[in-house]
């Protein structure tokens, strides 16, 4: 399910891009993503569900950017 989410934002990232997409690209918005977790870490949202299974799942989509090989 990861994967299939990393894979889904990278394209939809990738389709925003005016020129051919990079490995550096790829890289920066893992970091973004790594970024908005720790931005937010500690916030109380509210609601039944902790945020920080929100952003754990961030976390974790940036660990699978990091490694997609085929960039698109």
């Amino acid at each position: 399910m990861t994967t299939e989410r990393a894979q889904k934002i990278w394209e939809a990232f990738c389709g925003e891009l005016a020129q051919k997409p990079t490995d550096d690209m790829r890289e920066a918005l893992a970091t973004t993503l790594r970024m908005l977790n720790s931005d937010f870490d500690g916030w109380n949202w509210g609601g039944d569900e902790p945020s920080c299974c929100v952003f754990r799942e961030l976390v974790d989509i940036a660990d699978v950017l990091d490694k997609l090989e085929e960039l698109k």
